[in-house]
């Protein structure tokens, strides 16, 4: 589905539809030939008053109408109809989000709608609220929510081209074991939410009909280009690129190299080997938002980095800057660091932090999602944590979080761990941006849920995170920015922070790429925008199912609980949907709600929902007999 200017030429075609969506109601023939002036489209008027049309890409076909009439300040939503065999499909949501988006850029401040008595509960839904000084109908006012400054950095206004390039990012350190190639295929969809309205997605895993779909009616999106399943095809024409040398070289396959132009293995790679892809992208004219920077990926969207500006990345080079960052911090306190030249030197250090009743942690250079990092804090763990380690250089640093926090005061001292309230959680982050000019953007904090030293998910949004914890984390955050920004990264960052045990936060390390809690950001940005509030934002990147699903089974599962969710109030957006035919399948969800306990509430439904597949398919219990 996409959007467009109404032609004069359709206007007794868009009539003949308005009119079919109002009997939609119920209303008899009289009412609607009372109503037939008032609802008939002029061609003549159709500039004058913005109207725009949803139409089927594949079949040309009208789905839906709206017009945005008047004079900034002040504007009515004139029109906004659907065709009524797509009503609840998301058609109506992606007008009025266009509506709303035409709005804003034209400097409106508020719409007014006189609204069919059955639409009220829809607009409302979508941030309206109703007004007395209405007529025969029921008035409503929407006041178009302001597009935050870090969004128009992060996408020059524009909407963008998302590469879920996972895979490649993580390579450039090191060589992915199969089991990392595969959870970076899954954790690559979530390049699809890497922006509030993306207008083409690249995956290199093949992801289930209708889940963009989904997202699309969800988050009034319209007309995103999908190109999925790029991971397989970039391995096999490198597999064939390399047959074909070694026919040429009369050698066996096995024993002859990749020629040295053989392409790369990564998604950037696999698009730039497909010269029509790779047009085609680029002749969207948009910008390209891929995962994490790369050097197919520079070359892919004419913007690379330039050498050294992925250093930090390096969780010792973090460490480094934030040690020497936090003297101007007095709430920041940072881990002391040990580089171990191996197993045995790691197992030194450590032994003797757990002496000391501190315990430590072991982390290797680089890693993902808690992947690598260790907690030890008795001997008893020790020689298993060693063992899962890989040999080379390992990271050793103090362990902060144990023990009873120090008590708070009410010091009055801005900025000091005393200040911070006693449930500061114990995982937090900083995200933000550097955008193509050098200027740093915060874009939030956010409170993480992570297991162990797992991440599994995010909330971001009001009351997500104390104030006082996240101003700290904000300005240390935005200093780590400008350092960032002087090296010559430019895109997006975080920096994670773990609760000391003296209330102070210390940072753990920083991550130059787009992260689970970015994607709840970008999911918040957009809902706040079409649905108005100020809405919390809850990613669980991991649910376990309780059976596998197949592809379809798997939309229409979640088509259902999309309906249930927005029974109580929230939205659930789905975001990883190709791990539920796994061995142990699991599925990731985002949920978003404009209060707490609605939060909550869906989490559970979600969680309870995935839990109950293992019941249906659980075998029959007949020991006791039949009544």
């Amino acid at each position: 589905m996409r959007i467009r200017e109404a032609r004069p030429d359709e206007a007794w075609a868009l009539s003949a539809l308005v009119l079919r969506s109002k009997a939609h109601w119920g209303y008899d023939e009289a009412f609607l030939a009372a109503c037939r002036d008032e609802l008939t489209i002029s061609a003549d008027r159709m500039t004058e008053r913005r109207l725009v049309v949803a139409e089927d890409e594949m079949s040309g076909e009208a789905l839906g109408v709206a017009s945005l009439e008047g004079r900034a300040p002040d504007g009515t939503l004139g029109l906004l109809f659907v065709e009524p065999r797509v009503i609840g499909l998301g058609i109506g949501r992606a007008l009025f989000a266009h509506v709303l988006d035409t709005a804003r850029a034209l400097g409106f401040e508020r719409l007014t709608i006189d609204s069919d008595p059955h639409a009220v509960d829809f607009y409302r839904a979508l941030g309206a609220r109703p007004v007395r000084g209405g007529g025969a109908l029921p008035r409503l006012l929407v006041e178009p929510p302001p597009r935050r400054a870090w969004v128009r950095a992060w996408t020059r206004g524009l909407r963008t081209v998302q590469l879920g390039n996972v895979g490649e990012f993580q390579g450039q350190f090191g060589e992915l074991t199969p089991l990392a190639r595969r959870a970076s295929g899954h954790y690559s969809c979530l390049a699809a939410l890497g922006s509030p309205h993306p207008a083409a997605v690249v995956l290199p895993e093949t992801v289930p009909p209708g889940w963009v779909e989904l997202l699309c009616r969800q988050l009034a999106w319209e007309s995103v280009e999908v190109y999925d399943g790029l991971g397989a095809t970039a391995h096999t024409a490198e597999a064939a690129h390399t047959a074909e040398a070694a026919h040429a070289t009369d050698a066996a396959p096995a024993e002859t190299a990749p020629a040295d132009d053989a392409p790369p293995s990564g998604l950037a790679a696999a698009i730039l080997a497909r010269p029509a892809l790779t047009r085609r992208l680029r002749g969207l004219g948009l910008p390209f938002v891929p995962w994490g920077h790369t050097g197919p990926a520079g070359e892919l969207s004419g913007e690379p980095l330039p050498p050294g500006a992925l250093r930090h990345e390096s969780k010792s080079a973090a460490n480094a800057l934030f040690q020497r960052l936090a003297p101007a911090h007095p709430a920041i306190t940072v881990p002391v660091q040990w580089t171990a030249a191996g197993r045995r030197e790691a197992a030194r250090l450590l032994l003797a932090r757990i002496r000391s009743g501190e315990g430590g942690v072991v982390k290797t250079e680089h890693g993902v999602g808690g992947s690598g990092t260790h907690v030890v804090r008795s001997v008893r763990a020790l020689l298993p944590v060693l063992r899962a380690l890989p040999r080379g250089p390992l990271l050793v640093e103090d362990y902060l979080t144990d023990g009873p926090a120090s008590p708070h005061s009410a010091s009055g001292r801005e900025g000091t761990a005393q200040d911070l309230p006693r449930d500061v959680p114990r995982d937090l982050t900083y995200d933000g941006l550097v955008d193509t000019a050098g200027t740093v953007h915060d874009v939030g904090a956010a409170r993480m849920d992570v297991a162990d030293t797992a991440y599994r998910g995010a909330t971001v949004g009001p009351g997500a995170v104390p104030e006082q914890a996240a101003s700290i984390a904000l300005r240390f955050g935005h200093a780590v920015g400008l350092e960032l920004a002087a090296s010559g990264y430019r895109g997006w960052y975080d920096v994670d922070f773990v609760t000391a045990a003296d209330g102070r936060l210390a940072p753990t390390e920083i991550n130059l790429r787009l992260t689970g809690p970015s994607v709840a950001f970008m999911v918040k940005a957009r809902l706040d925008e079409t649905r108005g509030g100020d809405h919390l934002v809850r990613s669980l990147d991991h649910v376990p199912l309780g059976a596998r699903l197949p592809d379809t089974e798997l939309i229409a599962w979640l088509e259902e609980l999309t309906g249930r969710c927005a029974g109580i109030g929230a939205v659930l957006v789905p975001s990883i949907p190709t791990a539920a035919f796994d061995p142990a399948p699991f599925v990731g969800v985002l949920l978003g709600a404009r209060a707490p306990d609605r939060l909550d509430a869906a989490e559970a439904l979600v969680t309870g929902a995935a839990q109950d597949l293992g019941r249906i398919f659980a075998p029959v219990d007949r020991s006791a007999g039949s009544t």
